[in-house]
């Protein structure tokens, strides 16, 4: 069924209001106001993704390997600068292709594509908060693949969108967890909290490919029984 355009406009007036924020604030106006809308919401989230990456690994290496040394790390294991600058260039290079799928998504969600409303007001609270349960039981099939692991998982936020009902916004704030759920999985440091796909477990997802394919919790995997306890794990390493 066409969505009505006046409607639409709603989205496109939201999104452009965040690119306003943004790109005002880190670009002067004439690099991007001539932009189209498309290209603007791509460096809206290209730069903004950007600031996010350093300002929380900054944040996170501070806390980590500085305030809790030898609490979560020895010494010895912290990464060598040379390491670290390795991962900022890898990151680098792909964060434009990160950005890319948020931008479609948007593009589709304004083309009227989705299942997405504008207004929370437009259901009651109780299908609000039923539809972002539905919603991240279906994130949790997202799957991560090397080597395109960061950007195919935030593509079940996206096949989401035409599936279950889902307010604009709260998709935005959700992919935005994502983005911190990311870098935290990636942290080597397991935090061992049931059900939670820690750190521990997606680490084991990049060593064999084909355990732990978990998003926020392991239970997709317990049922699926592609579930490896980064404990047992480390268990039978020892036991070799």
């Amino acid at each position: 069924m066409a969505v009505d355009s006046e409607y639409l406009m709603q989205f496109v007036e939201e999104t452009s209001f965040y690119n306003r924020i943004v790109l005002s604030h880190l670009l002067p106006s004439n690099l991007w106001d001539p932009l189209p809308h498309f290209l603007q919401t791509w460096l809206r989230n290209y730069l903004a993704g950007t600031l996010l990456y350093f300002i929380s690994g900054f944040l996170w290496c501070f806390y980590i390997y500085y305030l809790k040394l030898n609490v979560y790390l020895p010494r010895e294991a912290i990464p060598t600068r040379k390491a670290m600058l390795l991962q900022i260039s890898v990151a680098m290079k792909a964060m434009p292709w990160y950005t890319l799928l948020p931008t479609v998504s948007e593009y589709m969600i304004e083309s009227g594509w989705t299942k997405c409303y504008s207004r929370i007001g437009e259901v009651s609270w109780f299908l609000y908060f039923v539809s972002i349960a539905v919603y991240l039981v279906l994130v949790e099939f997202g799957l991560a693949f090397h080597p395109l692991d960061g950007i195919l998982q935030a593509v079940p936020h996206v096949v989401a969108l035409f599936i279950v009902p889902i307010h604009f916004t709260t998709h935005l704030g959700l992919l935005f967890m994502e983005a911190i759920w990311t870098a935290n999985i990636h942290d080597c440091i397991h935090g061992n909290i049931w059900p939670v796909m820690g750190a521990g477990y997606h680490t084991i997802h990049h060593t064999t490919y084909k355990h732990n394919y978990g998003h926020y919790t392991i239970w997709m995997d317990w049922m699926f029984g592609s579930l490896r306890d980064p404990l047992l794990q480390e268990d039978d390493n020892k036991a070799e």
